[in-house]
């Protein structure tokens, strides 16, 4: 059975948080990605979000909710929490803090941490549904686990659209890359790098955050070395196409590349097309044929584009 393509309005948003009252899987827009919702408190619909994106039950779930007072009723804020979250919430940043016993979340949105990830999402569509649905959304990306995050409800529907229940139509996400991920817990610390930069966190916080180890288990989502992949092989630091390679060049002096993330150099033009860039060029890709990328800058967004791209060009399992 294919998903209900919901529209963008109040019609559709209270038809996908009927479903998902049921039990249902609902993939909704954010500002980042689109977002595979089910209710957070429920096992059976948290553990058929891990069933229909093949996700390893060893990786946790991000919380969506509306505002900071409800991620209060959830986790402990410290200091260094409520500072983020002032400032950037909602946004692009998801926190990682201690979970508040009595929060009714199904243990497996945590997998079994003593930790929880949350985040306030900035997008009409995402606040519209969380205010019908009144209650925690977990919201891993809408696609099949290991592979390209969507961007767009076409990728949803092309991933995962005869495993769920519907897709909120929100057109493209604006920032096109994953939230920017920080636990603070004994200090604040980098987990993953994403849609909000790296240095305007330091700056709210005035001190550098800390690295996670080489050696660290998984502690949030997106931290295994193998994701957002293509099909294809992808060849990063290609400052020239390789021979029978489709190029995706970045910045004016990529004449002859396949596509461009941003002729101009725009981290975040570049970061808003690259999820949608690599599963075009894959669809293009004759068998055995990779992709190279031309190198981007590793500060602001394109640390996070470097993330991305390093883990997509990782060793399969």
């Amino acid at each position: 059975m294919s998903a209900e393509l919901l529209p963008p309005d109040a019609a559709g948003l209270a038809r996908a948080a009927e479903m998902l009252r049921d039990g249902g899987l609902v993939a909704f827009p954010t500002e980042t990605v689109y977002g595979l919702g089910a209710d957070a408190t429920s096992d059976r619909a948290v553990a058929r979000v891990f069933e229909a994106k093949g996700r390893p039950r060893f990786n946790p779930l991000i919380i969506h909710l509306p505002d900071i007072a409800a991620a209060r009723r959830v986790a402990r804020f410290g200091d260094a929490a409520e500072r983020l979250a002032d400032a950037f919430w909602p946004g692009a940043l998801t926190l990682v803090l201690p979970l508040r016993p009595e929060a009714g979340l199904s243990p497996l949105v945590s997998a079994g941490l003593p930790t929880v990830a949350l985040r306030v999402p900035d997008h009409p569509m995402a606040q519209g549904l969380l205010a019908a649905f009144g209650g925690p959304v977990v919201g891993p990306s809408a696609n099949p686990s290991g592979s390209v995050s969507p961007t767009r409800a076409a990728h949803v529907l092309a991933g995962l659209g005869d495993r769920i229940a519907a897709v909120v139509d929100g057109g493209p996400c604006a920032v096109g890359v994953e939230s920017t991920i920080v636990g603070t817990d004994p200090a604040p610390t980098l987990l993953r790098p994403g849609g909000l930069p790296v240095e305007a966190i330091e700056a709210c916080l005035g001190a550098p955050l800390a690295s996670r180890g080489a050696e660290a288990g998984v502690t949030a989502p997106g931290q295994l070395s193998s994701h957002y992949a293509p099909g294809a092989q992808v060849v990063l630091e290609a400052s020239t196409p390789p021979s029978g390679a489709l190029w995706l060049g970045f910045g004016p002096g990529c004449d002859g590349a396949t596509l461009n993330l941003s002729p101009s150099g725009d981290l975040v033009e570049a970061a808003a097309n690259l999820f949608h860039a690599l599963r075009e060029l894959d669809a293009r890709a004759a068998p055995g044929q990779p992709i190279a990328v031309a190198p981007v800058p590793d500060h602001g967004l394109g640390r996070a584009i470097n993330d991305r791209l390093r883990r997509a060009a990782a060793p399969r399992d």
